[in-house]
């Protein structure tokens, strides 16, 4: 066996799919989907197929192009990380259908139930495939290594409505024949009070970034080619059209910079906000978290780095998760150009700086994992999820901002559209790209230590703290915060959360309970509307052993699911010795929170206390 990808049961020796057909029966009482994927793959195959599943039940395999003629097939036992194998016997085949049911335990799948969501009258059900959780909604090559077209039926109730990583074909009644295949029967299939609607991804794409949501969702048309769609709320489409106005603005400049946008439409789905991540760049459709919306256009910035996935990420994928940087740290960079353009340097910089503390803090976190401060790292044995940080973000955008110091903006542009021309729709690895830089940009391996850079451990010397008059001025006021001074009303009047941010970053991981007090009496950050703020703000009160905010961190708690702020408010309660209070204060905060957030949140939550506690 000759796996592609430590994260998969794929075999290099195997054909790919090419093309995936999806017909998909949502039952929200059970919470699951009884489902059938037809794969379609490169070419005749003889022998064994190797497919990733996760908490999928298999009811059957068959040959759709031999009157569903059965084939073998058999489950390995489940593998803590990868899932279980699903084999299929092939003898001279090109198309197998599988019929199945997915778990409610899935952990691509958040159901929630009418009393979770904003107008508590429907259900909601949404995925959240990255990084390899499609492998538990369908029976797939669950790897970036292979890209699949597909095509979706979903069916269900017609007071509901569906969107998707995909273009919308049509809705519709739903036909008695068209699912006689799925457990559920035509029956179900057809009842009243079903509907159906069709979906077509005619570009091939990793299985991560297959998405969905079906509820109760509304829009608003905010561009040419640009809708905001959110559950059927007016205050919350209003103010999330208000947040994304410019998305129409930042597009032509994307594309200004990195060539023609490849996916047609850039829609925008804010969901609940149990959403685990900040965003999720599934072509056409980006899911975005509620926390997002600020009120002042600068949760535009998080657009901005979902758009330039459009073509670092998306267009060209890394082959694996072991050379994660190759999406993350070109989308970080592509973003902070955007924002350059469109925000101004200053605003740039200052996302620049924002990053580069969050590195440093980062690796500092890492200090006994060093193989994780690596761009180009090794995961075998280990989960995604579990090593997730901002290294392959900020630390491949250093590399890169390095290279564009090296050989000039000019030179650099001209290399990235040819990157992106010359790699687009295909998935590779770090070796490939540093041989595609040293062929376009001859002599860059001596005057940068490219080794060093991907295979080396922690901060190369030659990284960069940014530099401008505010990024300087903010720094200053924050280290001035030790000797007692508290900036005044008129030096942060023109302020936004981004300034709050780095201001916070910067202060002392640990100061005087009177301080912190003064000086949120002064500027109500623990009720900031800003997550950012908010989250960094109470991390400072919880290692400061200020409890008087105590509430405010359950209540943040409870009210968000963004790994973001769960991950650094749980681990600031349990790490380090003397915590034994705030240990029981986190396990019961879990324990009432936990059924509102993502499986994978919960699964990250569990690991933090497990550890700690």
């Amino acid at each position: 066996m000759a796996l592609v990808d430590p994260h998969s049961f794929t075999d290099s020796t195997h054909p790919f799919a090419t093309h995936i057909s999806l017909t998909l029966y949502f039952d929200f009482a059970s919470l699951t989907i009884h489902g059938s994927a037809v794969l379609n793959l490169s070419t005749q195959h003889t022998g064994s197929l190797h497919l990733d599943t996760r908490s999928l039940t298999i009811h059957s395999v068959s040959d759709p192009s031999s009157d569903d003629a059965p084939l073998p097939f058999s489950l390995s036992s489940p593998d803590p990380i990868r899932g279980t194998q699903l084999t299929v016997t092939l003898s001279n085949h090109s198309a197998l259908r599988i019929v199945y049911s997915t778990s409610p335990s899935s952990s691509a799948l958040q159901w929630l139930s009418p009393p979770q969501t904003f107008n508590k009258t429907y259900p909601l059900v949404y995925t959240q495939c990255h990084a390899i959780h499609a492998r538990s909604v369908f029976p797939c090559q669950d790897t970036p290594a292979a890209r699949v077209c597909y095509n979706a039926r979903l069916n269900f109730p017609r007071q509901l409505s569906a969107v998707m990583a995909a273009r919308h074909v049509e809705r519709r009644a739903p036909i008695a024949g068209e699912a006689a295949e799925l457990v559920c029967g035509d029956s179900m299939w057809c009842a009243e009070g079903r509907v159906v609607e069709e979906f077509t991804m005619e570009q091939p794409v990793p299985s991560y970034l297959f998405a969905f949501a079906v509820g109760e969702i509304g829009f608003r048309e905010v561009g040419p080619r640009t809708r905001v769609y959110a559950e059927s709320v007016p205050a919350v489409l209003d103010s999330a059209a208000r947040e994304f106005a410019a998305t129409e603005d930042m597009m032509r400049q994307g594309e200004r910079l990195f060539g023609p946008y490849e996916w047609e439409r850039f829609d925008l789905l804010v969901l609940p906000p149990s959403f685990p991540y900040g965003g999720m760049e599934n072509p056409r459709m980006v899911f975005l978290t509620p926390t997002v919306i600020k009120g002042d256009a600068s949760g535009a910035q998080l657009v901005a780095h979902e758009l330039a996935h459009s073509w670092t990420g998306n267009l060209i994928t890394n082959k694996t998760n072991e050379h994660f940087w190759l999406n993350e740290g070109f989308t970080t960079y592509a973003e902070r150009r955007i924002v350059e353009v469109v925000q101004g340097e200053d605003r740039a910089v200052l996302n620049i700086g924002i990053g580069w503390r969050s590195l440093k803090e980062t690796m500092e976190k890492f200090k006994d994992r060093l193989e994780f401060t690596k761009l180009k790292n090794n995961q075998e044995g280990v989960d995604p999820d579990d090593v997730y940080s901002k290294i392959p973000y900020e630390k491949g955008f250093q590399f890169l901002w390095r290279i564009e110091r090296q050989v000039g903006r000019p030179v650099f542009d001209e290399f990235l559209k040819k990157y992106i021309a010359t790699f687009k729709f295909k998935s590779i690895d770090t070796d490939t790209f540093l041989d595609f830089l040293k062929t376009n940009i001859p002599g860059i391996e001596k005057d940068i230590d490219l080794t060093l850079w991907t295979e080396g451990v922690g901060i190369p010397p030659d990284a960069y703290e940014p530099v401008s008059i505010l990024y300087t001025k903010i720094v200053s006021l924050a280290n001035e915060f030790s000797l007692g001074r508290m900036p005044r009303e008129d030096e942060v009047s023109d302020w936004h959360g981004q300034e709050w941010e780095l201001y916070l970053e910067n202060l002392p991981k640990s100061v005087e309970a009177s301080q912190l007090l003064a000086l949120d009496e002064r500027y109500r950050l623990s009720e900031s509307k800003d997550y950012e703020v908010k989250v960094g703000f109470l991390q400072l009160a919880i290692s400061s052993k200020c409890k008087d905010y105590y509430p405010e961190v359950e209540k943040t708690l409870k009210e968000v699911g963004r790994m973001k702020y769960l991950r650094p408010l749980y681990t600031a309660l349990v790490q380090g010795t003397g915590k034994e209070e705030e240990k029981v204060f986190a396990k019961r905060v879990f324990a009432e929170a936990r059924e509102s957030y993502h499986p994978i949140a919960q699964n990250v939550v569990e690991a933090i206390l497990s550890k700690h506690v």
